[in-house]
């Protein structure tokens, strides 16, 4: 197209609409906590009720944290990790094979939750169309700064997270990857 012809658009990078928290993609790099984060995955969760929430999986050295988006009136962003199923005690997953849900309350070093909701919903990884279909239950310490999340995955398989709430402004230096 010569000397003046059109760029592609898709190639452009608005850094004011597109180096925001809301759009990370794999590769970016996003500061937090004095630490710079690197984003390795991308999911969605499709849920029972209609909504849709955006995980993005940050890698820091050894360190890894999911940041999720959850847009119920206005945005809510929970940093979470992973922690062992089994931390929460052996009688979480008999309570859960007896009664078909979790105990209400559960203690984790030394912080004690409470069952907020519980659901099902189906994960998308990659926010790609192939769901996985799982259930959840959600839990808030007494100041509700902290949550703890246990999911199921199929009839046997738990998975367990803590996490905090954070604020947009916290997270910095959004790079886009190379």
């Amino acid at each position: 197209m010569g000397w003046f012809g059109k760029k592609n658009k898709k190639e452009e990078l608005d850094p004011l609409k597109d180096l925001v928290l809301s759009k990370l993609k794999v590769g970016y790099l996003v500061d937090y906590d004095m630490k710079t984060w690197e984003v390795t995955e991308y999911n969605t969760y499709d849920w029972d009720d209609g909504d849709i929430s955006y995980e993005w999986e940050l890698k820091s050295g050894n360190d890894v944290a999911y940041l999720e988006l959850e847009d119920d009136d206005e945005p809510e962003w929970i940093l979470a990790k992973k922690i062992s199923f089994k931390s929460l005690g052996q009688g979480v997953r008999k309570f859960i094979r007896e009664n078909d849900d979790p105990p209400n309350m559960i203690q984790y070093e030394g912080v004690e939750y409470t069952i907020d909701e519980g659901s099902g919903g189906y994960f998308c990884k990659g926010g790609g169309k192939e769901r996985i279909e799982f259930l959840y239950w959600d839990y808030y310490d007494l100041s509700e700064e902290k949550t703890l999340t246990i999911e199921q995955w199929g009839e046997d398989k738990f998975e367990a997270a803590v996490g905090i709430y954070v604020e947009e402004y916290q997270f910095t230096n959004i790079l886009p990857g190379l």
